[in-house]
């Protein structure tokens, strides 16, 4: 896309939304602390038509997917929310074994083993080779390819469409978005449904949660914006659930238009008016965000630093994306966060992007008994807090960043 026109509708873009500065690719972990990194503008705009917020293009996919450091696995929550979602879809639509469900970004196959072990047929599409290789060796089969028009096709021709086409967190990356729609559009039986989960735009701005903005997401999205992009291309969204996940979500269920079966829920209609309730399609209330989220650098910068001068340790849990911005953002750096440590063993023995903050297993935690350990992906924090419940023992405590800076004991 050209950086001035919406994504979306291709109105011309005149509204920042929000400007965090300069910031490496957040998911590219350096391997040495000599290593060179490219840094970009991180600016994000709002759609004065479609109310798409939206940062600008400035590297391919290719270049960020094609080796990628997040693996879902790791998660013992997301885990536990896809095998959810797997019961949930064949309670509601009773999935056989004639049944074909196709997953785009299906990642290392977190999901679809799930509607595997119930002997539903499954294909998953990936883009990250390194990422693939590990749900191939699941028995995922895997299509790693970037979806869109020419992938549907190509699938539809062997007759790999699908009954539920799902995609969790992947609508935020795909910089072609009419491209994917309508990719969607074709692969979709005419019955079938679409399932997309995606962070809410109400959530990330009711919340401040400006950390979720990064060059790997090029899109975010309210339920107003997704239902007139799927409408674009002769999809309609039925049905939506608010989800806890990553801060606060939304799942649509979307259908061809023409489909003989479809019938909108009231839940589409509720939040539709909520939306508007709160100014979702109001571009003054976009413009007022920027202030919000400068006094909220503020006042994570200066209470870590207090914490520093009065000698504490302040260690990291994680090292997600999310932190990366946040880090960088804040101007935070191993004067302020001594390490990091993720349960990935990809990023264990890298340092963060920008801030050069080293990375380790977390058994560094029991070994360096930190004062502080500050949860970088807030959204696992009764996860990450169960699963370092032993800092009590040296008196430690957990610093959650989100939605305002705050200890927790």
């Amino acid at each position: 896309m050209s950086t001035e026109n919406c994504r979306c509708c291709g109105a011309a873009l005149k509204t920042v939304f929000l400007d965090l500065g300069i910031s490496p690719l957040a998911n590219s972990y350096v391997k040495s602390e000599n290593q060179m990194e490219n840094m970009y503008p991180l600016r994000t705009y709002v759609c004065e038509v479609c109310f798409l917020v939206q940062v600008q293009e400035y590297e391919s996919p290719e270049h960020i997917f094609s080796d990628y450091a997040y693996f879902s696995s790791y998660s013992d929550t997301w885990l536990s929310h896809s095998k959810n979602y797997v019961q949930h879809m064949m309670d509601k639509f009773h999935y056989t074994n004639e049944t074909q469900v196709v997953e785009i970004a299906s990642n290392d196959g977190y999901l679809l083993q799930y509607f595997k072990e119930k002997g539903v047929a499954v294909l998953g599409i990936e883009p990250a080779e390194n990422v693939a290789k590990v749900a191939v060796s699941k028995g995922i089969e895997t299509s790693v390819n970037f979806f869109g028009t020419s992938v549907a096709k190509e699938l539809k021709k062997e007759g790999k469409v699908a009954d539920l086409l799902l995609g969790n967190n992947v609508l935020a990356h795909v910089p072609d978005l009419n491209d994917f729609v309508a990719g969607m559009n074709i692969l979709l039986k005419p019955q079938g449904t679409i399932t997309m989960e995606f962070p809410h735009l109400l959530q990330l701005i009711e919340h401040n949660q400006f950390d979720t903005i990064y060059h790997e997401h090029y899109s975010y999205f309210s339920l107003t914006t997704v239902i007139r992009l799927f409408k674009q291309h002769h999809l309609t969204v039925y049905d939506v659930e608010q989800l806890s996940t990553h801060g606060g979500s939304i799942r649509i269920y979307a259908t061809h238009s023409e489909n003989p079966d479809l019938l909108i829920q009231p839940s589409v209609h509720e939040l539709l008016a909520k939306e508007d309730e709160l100014g979702m399609t109001n571009i003054e209330m976009y413009r007022g965000f920027q202030a919000r989220i400068v006094q909220l650098k503020r006042r994570i910068t200066k209470f870590l630093i207090e914490l520093k001068d009065e000698g504490k340790i302040i260690a990291g849990y994680g090292a997600p994306a999310k932190g990366n911005t946040l880090i960088n953002y804040c101007g935070i750096d191993c004067d302020i966060i001594d390490f990091t440590v993720d349960r990935s063993t990809y990023k264990q023995g890298t340092f963060l992007p920008g801030s050069r903050i080293p990375v380790y297993s977390p058994e560094k935690l029991k070994l360096a008994q930190p004062d502080y350990v500050f949860i970088l992906p807030w959204n696992l924090k009764d996860e990450i807090m169960e699963q370092t419940s032993f800092i009590h023992e040296w008196g430690g405590k957990w610093i959650l960043p989100i939605p305002d800076i705050h200890i927790v004991e």
